[in-house]
C-alpha cells in the first residue's frame, strides 16, 4: 500500500506540473501572457524536501515589487509579467507547486513580510549582504552595475555618470542602486565637488516619474533595468553607467527566503537545475541579460567570502 501511494504521489506530480503555467492564482503571475517554455517536469525528491508547511499549501508565495524588468505590473494591479515571473514559474514547475506574487511597496515590506510569514520568498533585484544573510538565505542568479536613466533631451547635461555631481538622483529606497549612489556621492567629494542630492522612492516606476516630471535629474537602477527602460521606450530615456573608478561594484542580486523556513537549501538545489538543464540560460537570453549572467547559483555568498 505505502509503495502503491508513493508511486501514484510522484506520478501526480509530474501531472500536475504540466499544468501549472495554466493553473489559477490567487494573485494572477501572469501565465497566460508572458512567454514561456515547455513544462518542467516535477523533480519529486525536490519536493520531498520541501518544508512541510508549501507541500500542505502547494503553493510558493512570493512578494514582489514593482520593478521592470524583473517585475512590470499590469494595469489591474496585480498581473505581473517579467523575468520574475518567469524563474518562479520554471521553480514552480521543478518542485510540483504553485506560484502566486503579491505586490508590496518596496524592499523592506518584503522583507518583512517575508519574516512575519506572509511570503515565503523575494527575488529581488537585491543585493546579497553578509548582515541580512543572518536571518535570510539567499540564492544568487545574477550580477549588475548601477546605471542611472535620463529623460532624452533633459538639459541637465548628464553624458556620463561624474555628472551626476550635485544633482538630484531618485532611487528605490533601501536598494543595491542606493548603496551604490552613495559610492558616487563620495566620488564627487573626492573630486572636489558637490555629493549627489537622494530622492528616495518607493518603486523604480516612481523614480521614472520623477525624473520625467523634473523632481530629479535622473533614476537610478540596475544596469538590466536601464536597458528594458530604454529598450521598451525607445527615443524617451537615455542612461549612463556608474564606473568601478567612480565606486561601482559588481554585485551579486539574489533570491532571499528566511533561514528559518528552511526553504532555501532546496531553492538552491532547484536553480542548480534550471542552470544545468538550460532554462537559466534561455530566460537570462530571452530578456537581453547575458551580459550579467553568473557562471552557477551561489548560496549564502556574502557570508562565504
Amino acid at each position: 500500500m505505502g509503495s502503491s501511494l508513493r508511486q501514484w504521489r510522484r506520478s501526480t506530480l509530474a501531472a500536475v506540473a504540466a499544468g501549472l503555467a495554466l493553473a489559477g492564482c490567487t494573485v494572477d503571475d501572469g501565465a497566460a501572457s508572458a512567454p514561456t517554455a515547455a513544462a518542467l517536469t516535477t523533480d519529486a525528491a525536490l519536493h520531498d524536501q520541501l518544508p512541510q508547511a508549501v507541500k500542505d499549501a502547494g503553493v510558493l508565495r512570493f512578494a514582489g515589487d514593482s520593478h521592470p524588468p524583473y517585475r512590470t505590473v499590469g494595469p489591474d494591479g496585480r498581473t505581473v509579467t517579467g523575468i520574475d515571473h518567469d524563474f518562479q514559474q520554471a521553480l514552480g514547475q521543478l518542485l510540483g507547486v504553485r506560484t502566486e506574487t503579491t505586490i508590496v511597496s518596496g524592499l523592506p515590506a518584503a522583507l518583512q513580510g517575508m519574516l512575519s510569514g506572509r511570503y515565503d520568498a523575494f527575488n529581488g533585484p537585491v543585493k546579497a549582504t553578509a548582515e541580512r544573510e543572518k536571518q535570510f538565505d539567499t540564492v544568487t542568479w545574477m550580477t549588475t552595475r548601477t546605471s542611472y536613466v535620463v529623460p532624452t533631451g533633459s538639459a541637465a547635461g548628464v553624458k556620463q555618470a561624474a555628472d551626476l555631481c550635485g544633482k538630484r538622483v531618485a532611487v528605490v529606497t533601501a536598494s543595491v542602486v542606493e548603496d551604490q549612489l552613495a559610492k558616487l556621492s563620495a566620488y564627487c567629494e573626492r573630486s572636489q565637488k558637490a555629493a549627489v542630492h537622494v530622492v528616495g522612492l518607493d518603486d523604480t516606476n516612481a523614480t521614472l516619474l520623477a525624473a520625467k516630471s523634473g523632481r530629479a535629474e535622473a533614476a537610478g537602477m540596475t544596469q538590466a533595468a536601464a536597458i528594458d527602460v530604454t529598450t521598451q521606450q525607445k527615443g524617451q530615456y537615455e542612461y549612463v553607467t556608474q564606473t568601478e573608478e567612480q565606486g561601482a561594484t559588481k554585485d551579486n542580486l539574489a533570491l532571499y527566503t528566511p533561514k528559518a523556513a528552511k526553504l532555501g537549501p532546496v531553492l538552491q538545489k532547484a536553480f542548480e537545475e534550471l542552470f544545468r538543464n538550460g532554462t537559466y540560460t534561455r530566460i537570462m537570453r530571452q530578456w537581453g541579460l547575458d551580459d550579467v549572467k553568473v557562471p552557477q547559483p551561489l548560496f549564502d555568498a556574502a557570508s562565504a567570502k
